[in-house]
């Protein structure tokens, strides 16, 4: 079968793993480490192909970035799983109230079924795998649909996957925007989407259709603080380093700077003299990431053409050319105390493009990020260590760093996830797991008990034992 055939095609597919799944709906420790380990392989013996599949799909990904964001994040995800998971999937224990003594109860992780996962077109690779690595912990089977922004990556996996697994174990989709509405739309028994908040709704309906649970992952508006007195050199290091990875193709990237109002010229020369310490060849440097495709580069520029028409101040952080529209790269531009009108402060960037919003109190800073939708992410630089629980105890975020940017993402006893707008559910390690478990409550009576006292007719002594038990 080539799933590749249409909606038809995928539905049956579907089908072949829920049949699969019916015969051997708990699989042991010893298969799933098996499949673990397949995973583990494709990534392993397949490195350079995908760094070559990932470089030409963007037209230029430095090689170097492909490891650090993405093979090394998948392998130790894989990892983190074949660590664990033999441990998770046993039953855990749970109390049972003095009244129902002696009987005992416990958790029984079991798996859902079937998993469908949508991978973007971002981190193609780690998106694909970190879900899929908990799925399969977790017992279960999966299908991926990979981004059609992805080419050369979506054909290489797909014929990974196929030489590791048999179809009804995991299975890759391909194909455009048909396609992945159609598989959205098929009755899962739970969907895993990673994406943009527009598309994430429209996903989350389709899956409603069928009561299918999902975990949904969508980015944001993610903020970033620098606190007064903050050293500005120190916060531009990693707020620019944290941004410029993948060029700012990010879901959890900084997304705008909030900086003290008399710091602000400050802060965007630090953040050009470390930009250049990154990159100092420019637009020309390898080792700085192009737009993944023509489509995202002029919504980008549209940005910034729409910044400059409104006469908003803006900084070129590289030196030479700031952009090479036949190359679809662009450099990474500051855009200085920009009117809320922008669609740059409105949109989620996705790109190098960053706007430093000044405050005059850390109270205002706060009050701007509540203002916004929840975000995936906020990074608030501060030495103050009260003033940072404070920040994290006023904001709602997916989740946070203090004095560093992305690094969240890469601990696997967290778990990854958003809130609301930005998403909802999480994965990584042992979370992903659980949400790709159905932990099943199980109740075990003992022989002698006294539930028969609580049966109809009810005596005298029902009413004695339930004013004691309302008692305590």
């Amino acid at each position: 079968m080539n799933p590749n055939d249409g909606p038809a095609d995928i539905a049956n597919l579907l089908q072949t793993q829920r049949e699969a799944h019916r015969h051997a709906p708990f699989p042991d420790w010893a298969l799933r480490r098996d499949r673990l380990s397949r995973l583990r392989r494709v990534v392993q013996e397949h490195e350079s192909a995908i760094e070559r599949a990932i470089d030409a799909d963007f037209a230029g990904r430095p090689r170097i970035e492909t490891q650090i964001a993405e093979i090394f994040p998948s392998l130790a995800e894989i990892r983190a799983n074949l660590r664990g998971a033999r441990r998770w999937m046993k039953p855990r224990g749970a109390w049972v109230s003095k009244w129902f003594l002696p009987a005992r109860a416990y958790i029984m992780p079991r798996p859902v079924g079937v998993v469908g996962i949508i991978v973007p077109w971002n981190y193609p690779l780690f998106l694909a795998v970190a879900p899929l690595a908990g799925a399969l912990a977790a017992g279960n089977r999966a299908m991926l649909k990979l981004s059609e922004y992805t080419p050369a990556f979506s054909q290489l996996m797909q014929r990974l996957i196929a030489e590791h697994f048999g179809a009804d174990e995991v299975a890759v989709v391909t194909g455009g925007a048909d396609v992945g509405a159609a598989f959205a739309a098929l009755p899962f028994d739970h969907l895993v989407f990673t994406g943009s908040t527009a598309v994430g709704r429209r996903v989350m309906a389709a899956a409603s259709a069928n009561l299918t649970p999902v975990t949904l992952e969508l980015g944001g508006k993610s903020p970033t603080v620098v606190a007064p007195g903050y050293p500005l050199q120190r916060a531009a290091t990693r707020i620019i380093a944290g941004k410029l990875l993948n060029a700012g193709q990010t879901c959890i990237a900084p997304d705008y700077v909030l900086v003290p109002r008399d710091s602000v010229d400050a802060f965007a020369r630090c953040a050009q003299e470390q930009a250049r310490r990154m990159h100092p060849g420019g637009l020309a440097d390898r080792d700085y990431c192009s737009i993944v495709d023509q489509r995202q580069y002029a919504r980008l520029t549209g940005y910034l053409d729409e910044a400059q028409r409104a006469g908003t101040r803006s900084i070129a952080l590289f030196e030479g050319a700031a952009r090479d529209d036949a190359g679809h790269r662009l450099g990474p531009v500051l855009l200085l105390d920009p009117p809320p009108s922008l669609a740059a402060m409105r949109d989620e960037i996705f790109g190098p493009v960053l706007p430093i919003v000044p405050y005059d109190r850390p109270e205002d800073a706060v009050a701007f990020i509540n203002a916004q939708p929840h975000p995936l992410a906020m990074y608030w630089f501060d030495d103050d260590q009260a003033r940072a629980r404070w920040a994290l105890q006023q904001t709602h975020v997916g989740g946070a760093c203090i004095n560093e940017t992305l690094m969240h993402v890469a601990q696997e006893e967290l778990p990854f996830g958003g809130v609301g707008p930005s998403g909802m559910g999480h994965y990584h390690g042992k979370w992903g797991f659980d949400s790709l478990s159905k932990l099943t409550p199980v109740f075990r009576q003992s022989r002698l008990n006294g539930m028969g006292l609580f049966m109809p007719p009810y005596r005298p002594v029902v009413h004695r034992l339930l004013r004691l038990m309302k008692r305590h």
